[in-house]
């Protein structure tokens, strides 16, 4: 496979059969560990393998663990996914017991998939109120500190799932002082941290406006320090499990992905993943450590990382320069994402002609309905809320800018305001 190098990722320069494309040749046989060329091939990649992964893809996954988030404690350990959907699934079923009548944190507004993960084991879930910053340890604080079984119908949480950078699907970034307020409530309550971190690579320089030039950082170690530290990073107490992916920032169909923890914690997920998949597939183990350490290392992952980032940087400076052209402003309000791929928008529902007619669901539904005959598609805020037998009372919108090409903002903007401005009866 040809394989692009730094600085040239770019798809179109990689591609041509020149040696100014800065391309390698990556090949893999059945017996080059046999014949000394690698440490992995075929004849390993196909046989049945270990729960954990092979050894070559876990000593690259633990010198990353070791290089980027550099745990607290001596005895942490990793161990292969299949993804963080399926690793969040087996640490829940590990973690919590509906006959216990157990409950779960997350932000009030969450990840859809971890609500299906959840419920359908039975396990009911609490929404922490959220500000620009993701959720809000205050209240967090408050609920723990007033928590009544009976009013609740549920055991007092002992499990957070949080999602920090790029939250899914508000954009929240939790800074470090939120993450550190976080900790200390979950230490004081006995908490433990499920941190779901897919985007967490994608963290982006401030938006300071259109025609602002994006920039990528000079060194891997600029890149580096311009990161929010991680739960794990100050996890002095062994109360976190960190979920990691390749699927946002390399390949989603590797299925492949790692969780950090604890040993002990590891040794319980480690069962459970010996019968529930038997491990991350075999050949995506295979072709990414081919990638990631025989022909990049860890320099060069780190290298595509920060294209990825500068990458994602223009596509969101587009869509928000975009949402300043077009939208109504004196109805659609956001903040601009400091990470991930994601748009929060919020409409002021108080400026809709029919809004103490009608439900904010039935607006909500309209507006939707108008952005497809309009050609364009956005979320619906109402499909991420934590607890949605709870009423409505706000409108939101989630768009998304991880694959429209730039030169599409402008036109998909200028679609989704309409279907805006029709529901709002504003004149177009």
């Amino acid at each position: 496979m040809r394989v692009p190098t730094a600085p040239n990722f770019s798809e179109k320069q990689h591609l041509l059969d020149s040696p100014a494309s800065g391309a390698q040749i990556a090949r893999i046989g059945k017996y080059d560990t046999r014949d000394g060329t690698s440490d992995f091939d075929i004849s390993i990649a196909f046989n049945y393998g270990q729960a954990t992964g092979s050894p070559q893809m876990m000593r690259w996954v633990t010198e990353h663990v070791d290089l980027v988030y550099n745990p607290p404690y001596v005895d942490w350990g990793v161990c292969l996914t299949t993804g963080s959907t399926a690793a969040l699934e087996q640490t829940v079923r590990m973690l919590c017991d509906r006959f216990r009548n157990d409950s779960i944190f997350t932000e009030d507004y969450t990840f859809a998939t971890a609500m299906e993960t959840f419920v359908p084991q039975g396990i009911k879930v609490f929404g922490i109120n959220m500000d620009e910053q993701g959720l809000l340890p205050g209240h967090m604080d408050h609920i723990l500190e007033t928590w009544d079984a009976g009013d609740r119908g549920a055991r007092k949480p002992h499990l957070l799932y949080t999602v920090p950078s790029g939250q899914n699907p508000t954009g929240a970034t939790q800074s470090l002082e939120r993450r550190r307020e976080i900790y200390r409530v979950c230490q004081k309550h006995d908490i433990f941290i499920i941190e779901d971190e897919p985007y967490y690579f994608i963290q982006m320089k401030p938006y300071t406006g259109r025609g602002t030039e994006v920039v990528g950082d000079d060194t891997v170690d600029e890149f580096l320090t311009t990161l929010v530290p991680t739960y794990l990073s100050m996890d002095v107490d062994g109360r976190v499990l960190r979920m990691d992916s390749f699927s946002k920032v390399l390949v989603p169909g590797s299925r492949m992905g790692w969780i950090t923890a604890s040993k002990e914690v590891i040794h319980k997920y480690l069962c459970h993943a010996e019968v529930a998949n038997q491990g991350a597939s075999g050949i995506s183990q295979l072709i990414i450590w081919k990638l990631v350490d025989e022909t990049w290392g860890h320099e060069g992952y780190l290298k595509w990382l920060i294209d990825l980032r500068t990458s994602y940087t223009r596509r969101r400076n587009a869509l928000l320069a975009a949402c300043e052209d077009y939208l109504p402003m004196d109805i659609a309000s956001w903040v601009p994402p400091a990470s991930g791929m994601f748009l929060w928008l919020k409409l002021d529902h108080t400026k809709h002609p029919d809004y103490q007619r009608r439900s904010l669901e039935e607006i909500e539904v309209e507006i939707f309905q108008n952005s497809i005959d309009q050609g364009v598609l956005f979320a619906r805020g109402s499909w991420f809320r934590a607890e949605p037998h709870k009423e409505l009372k706000e409108l939101f919108l989630r768009v998304t800018f991880a694959s429209a090409a730039e030169e599409d903002m402008c036109t998909a903007v200028q679609r989704l305001s309409a279907a805006i401005k029709k529901s709002f009866q504003i004149e177009l």
